[in-house]
């Protein structure tokens, strides 16, 4: 087969070599032959024979034999020398290696060499059994002294020799083309894995416990979204995919477990974007004795963590290099909205002042919205896209999280905080509400705002009230998306970040 263009095929093209690949498994199971044998050879991974004998010089051939095996991503037939090279799966140490086979005929024999010609595509498995040489050009290699065939592909794969033919698209509902092709793909699985081991590492130093909750909840809470709602048979109960992992992390933590946390997928019925995705990974840990200033700390140590292992504390974007060895500033929603509009705003400031700010930056606004819900929509479009470097985007109004502490100095606020990395929002934490009076009291408020139509709006959560009446210690909360977190580092979007994210059907 000669080397292939570097072009995507066609429709027709995909069709026929669909058809030339049935046909080749079906002559092979008709010769009595294996298209899917359960084993083949295979003494060494790809990456050992380059690690054992990456010292061998241009030309130079040892005897010593080894059975390989891997993926055809190359592939050039000539008359009496044949060369491919094999791609291994991505592992912890690299993101798949690569290795090239050479097959003579003096090596392998005349029926061999045919059944290679006759037998193997782009894309099929294959083992091969030979010795470790360095080929003319430099090349470490395999020369073989027999093969076998490991697996028939009977489905092109897009464009193995670029990403040219790969839309983002196809990326995303082919992932499995698109980690063979993509190396950034394989890259991208990599470094996620990279990333929740460094956070439980870090996690583990400062002495918390791993736990899980459930996904099927009889009340949604923890968050202001609209589930999904499903139905358990077995009860004949109503119930919904959980939006959030707190509300059963505190009660982790009024059970006794002190520093607690949990990295799992969450569901969010709502709106799909470059940052958002109905599914995706949250971070949730809960402190005793801590306070939004020593969880904001621990937040930030997570991120560094995270850094260094991705290796750079400097990360590159549009809109200039972010310095997370620089200051994390903390930054008041009134005082970061009043220097950035110029003039003052308290939360005594009226609502009719506050539309009148609005409308004199085009700011768009519900009528239904009170001067906190205003204050917030101000600051999301005027000030938050400007917030670069890491900030620590504090001292919200009450209504922005319902489940954080009233301010210790000022009765206005609440002790939250947004943490904010590149303009985009990374995670939120907070001094954590933990008077079961006040609790039922804004609960209920939620709950009347669901009742009144409300999607998004919490219900009461009695045995959550229940636990909290048990005494809860004092508690700092975070809750990090990963996604986001991994965003951040790579510049990617969410849906690539996801490695089997939520698409619409389509072909």
């Amino acid at each position: 087969m000669p080397d292939q263009p570097n072009v995507p095929p066609t429709e027709a093209e995909v069709s026929e070599q669909r058809r030339v690949r049935q046909d080749k498994r079906a002559r092979l199971l008709a010769e009595g032959r294996q298209a899917y044998p359960v084993s083949v050879p295979r003494t060494h991974a790809l990456r050992e024979v380059r690690s054992r004998w990456a010292s061998l010089g241009t030309g130079e051939e040892t005897q010593d034999v080894v059975s390989v095996a891997g993926r055809v991503v190359f592939l050039r037939n000539t008359g009496k020398l044949c060369f491919a090279t094999l791609q291994e799966g991505l592992s912890t140490h690299d993101t798949g290696t690569r290795l090239q086979v050479m097959l003579s005929l003096a090596e392998v024999g005349q029926e061999a060499l045919d059944s290679w010609k006759a037998d193997v595509d782009l894309g099929d498995f294959v083992s091969v059994t030979g010795r470790v040489v360095s080929s003319r050009r430099g090349e470490l290699s395999v020369m073989a002294g027999d093969w076998v065939l490991a697996s028939k592909a009977l489905r092109p794969l897009p464009n193995l020799y670029a990403d040219a033919g790969l839309s983002e698209e196809t990326r995303v509902r082919q992932r499995y083309a698109d980690l063979t092709v993509r190396e950034e793909a394989r890259q991208m699985v990599l470094d996620r894995a990279r990333v929740t081991r460094s956070i439980r590492d870090t996690l583990h130093r400062h002495d918390f416990v791993e736990v899980e909750s459930p996904v099927l909840q009889l009340v949604h809470g923890g968050a202001h979204a609209r589930p999904f709602p499903t139905h358990l048979n077995a009860f004949d109960i109503d119930m919904t995919l959980r939006i959030a992992l707190e509300l059963f992390l505190k009660r982790a933590v009024v059970g006794g477990v002190d520093r607690v946390y949990e990295m799992g997928r969450i569901f969010r019925n709502e709106g799909v974007d470059s940052t958002h995705s109905p599914e995706f990974t949250m971070l949730e840990f809960y402190e005793a004795w801590g306070d939004q200033r020593s969880v904001a700390e621990l937040t930030r140590q997570i991120v560094l963590d995270v850094a260094d292992v991705l290796g750079s504390r400097q990360v590159e974007t549009p809109a200039g290099t972010i310095d997370l060895d620089g200051e994390w500033r903390w930054l008041g929603v009134y005082p970061g909205l009043s220097e950035v509009l110029g003039e003052e705003v308290t939360p005594e400031t009226s609502l009719d002042d506050l539309r009148a700010l609005a409308a004199a930056r085009e700011v768009t606004l519900d009528p239904a919205w009170g001067a906190e819900k205003v204050v917030l929509e101000l600051f999301a479009e005027l000030v938050e896209p400007t917030l670069l470097q890491p900030t620590f985007v504090c001292d919200y109004p009450p209504s922005a999280q319902p489940l954080a502490r009233p301010h210790r100095s000022d009765p206005a606020l609440i002790e939250a905080w947004d943490l904010f990395i590149g303009g985009v929002e990374r995670g939120t934490g907070f001094s954590e509400l933990i008077d079961p009076v006040v609790q039922r009291e804004r609960l209920t408020a939620q709950s009347l705002e669901a009742a009144a139509g409300d999607p998004e709006a919490m219900q009461l959560d009695d045995d959550f009230l229940d636990a909290l009446e048990f005494g809860a210690p004092p508690m700092g909360g975070v809750g990090l998306g990963l996604d986001r977190l991994i965003m951040l580092f790579s510049g990617a979007g969410i849906r690539e970040t996801i490695l089997f994210p939520l698409l619409r059907p389509g072909s």
